[in-house]
């Protein structure tokens, strides 16, 4: 049960996000929706009622996030949960020789912008709202729950600019979760595997049924639903910390 936590959750408006988003509600918490302004994340707030509501958020901007965390603070009082969902990705190689062409530094700026440094961004302001919290018998104030993927470990073709981002939000697991350890937050990563988001969903059949049949056991896609079952899992568990957890059937990408 999540009855009383209140999460903030980027990407909250689709996906794996607005998985997390729904389960904090229906096992009794409440959410604030961080998305982009052109989501769908103000429609979510609605069909959710008033244990939602949505913060347009650019991860990577710092007046964004602090407006979300204001609102959070307005609306319920305070923060318990942070789960960084939100992410972009670019399929590029570093050097194309038929083109000629190398791989856009903008563009490799850019998901490290967004997935790195706006987790980040994300953390360093949240944990002050978090602070304020009054310890349980642990001395626990906080949860924050990062997503990186399978792609920080087996990274494929075309994966270089997504890979070090996520290979960077694993790297800073243990030293932050270290950081904020007297101020009693805990902090884990998730590590997906391939999950039927909208990113997927977007594929022909017969490409989903390939990618689904490279899983080892259940040789299935994931279920969004499944992510956030972890996500609460690492919530409610007090010994989880400064820790990776993949969630992916055992799969182990190829190139």
């Amino acid at each position: 049960m999540l009855k009383g936590v209140v999460a903030l959750v980027t990407g909250g408006a689709s996906g794996l996000g607005r998985a997390t988003v729904e389960r904090v509600i229906r096992e009794g918490g409440r959410a604030v929706i961080c998305d982009l302004s052109t989501s769908q994340g103000a429609k979510v707030a609605e069909e959710l009622g008033e244990k939602a509501i949505f913060a347009p958020t650019d991860v990577s901007s710092p007046a964004d996030v602090e407006n979300a965390l204001g609102m959070c603070k307005d609306k319920f009082g305070r923060l318990d949960s942070v789960v960084n969902c939100a992410g972009i990705a670019v399929a590029v190689k570093t050097y194309n020789p038929k083109k000629q062409l190398a791989h856009s530094l903008e563009d490799f700026a850019r998901v490290q912008t967004v997935n790195l440094c706006g987790s980040f961004n994300v953390i360093r302001l949240s944990v002050g709202l978090m602070g304020e919290n009054v310890p349980n018998a642990d001395g626990q104030r906080g949860v924050i729950v990062n997503t990186a993927s399978v792609a920080a470990f087996d990274g494929q073709i075309g994966q270089a600019a997504y890979s070090a981002s996520k290979g960077g939000i694993v790297g800073m697991t243990l030293p932050i979760a270290r950081d904020l350890a007297p101020m009693g937050i805990r902090v884990c990563t998730i590590a997906p595997g391939l999950f039927l988001t909208p990113l997927l969903e977007g594929l022909p059949e017969k490409v989903q049924n390939y990618l689904a049949s490279t899983v080892p056991f259940p040789k299935r896609l994931g279920n969004p639903d499944e992510y956030a079952q972890m996500v609460q899992a690492i919530i409610t568990n007090p010994m989880m910390n400064g820790e990776v957890i993949r969630v992916d059937g055992a799969i182990r990408m190829q190139p």
